[in-house]
C-alpha cells in the first residue's frame, strides 16, 4: 500500500511538474505581449519615418523642378523683347499662364499636410502628373514651331 501511494504520488508530482513547466505563467504571457507590441510599434515608427522621408525628398525634388521652370519662364520673358509687338502680347499671356501654373503647383506642394501613406501616394501621383504637364507645356512653348 505504501508503495502504491508512493508510486501514485511520484506520477502525480511528475505530471504536475511537467504541466507547470510547459504552461506559461501570466507574467510570461504579458512579457510576450509587451515584446510583440514593442516590435509592432518599432515597425510602425520605421514606416512612418520612411513615409516622412519620402515626402521630404519629394518636396526637395519638386522645388528643384519648380526653380527650373521659373528659370525657363524668365528666359522666355527675356527673349520676347526681340519679338514684334503683336506677337509679344500673345507670348506675354502664355508666359503669365505658365507662371501661374508654376506658382499654383508650388503652393499645392507647400500646402500638403502628411495625412497617411495612402493619401500621400494619391497626392504624389496627381502632383507628378501636374508637374509633367507643366514641364511639357514649357517645352512646347520653347519649341519655335509650336507657337
Amino acid at each position: 500500500m505504501k508503495k502504491t501511494i508512493l508510486t501514485i504520488a511520484t506520477y502525480t508530482l511528475f505530471i504536475t511538474a511537467t504541466t507547470l513547466i510547459s504552461c506559461s505563467t501570466p507574467s510570461e504571457k504579458i512579457e510576450n505581449a509587451a515584446d510583440k507590441v514593442a516590435d509592432a510599434q518599432e515597425k510602425l515608427n520605421d514606416a512612418t519615418q520612411e513615409y516622412l522621408t519620402d515626402i521630404d525628398n519629394y518636396r526637395k525634388d519638386t522645388e528643384s523642378k519648380i526653380a527650373t521652370n521659373s528659370q525657363s519662364i524668365a528666359e522666355f520673358k527675356a527673349r520676347i523683347n526681340e519679338e514684334k509687338k503683336e506677337a509679344k502680347a500673345d507670348y506675354l499671356n502664355k508666359i503669365e499662364a505658365l507662371e501661374q501654373k508654376n506658382t499654383d503647383i508650388k503652393k499645392k506642394m507647400d500646402d500638403y499636410k502628411a495625412e497617411g501613406k495612402e493619401s500621400w501616394e494619391k497626392f504624389k501621383a496627381e502632383f507628378s502628373q501636374d508637374m509633367n504637364d507643366l514641364g511639357q507645356a514649357i517645352v512646347n512653348f520653347s519649341t519655335p514651331n509650336s507657337n
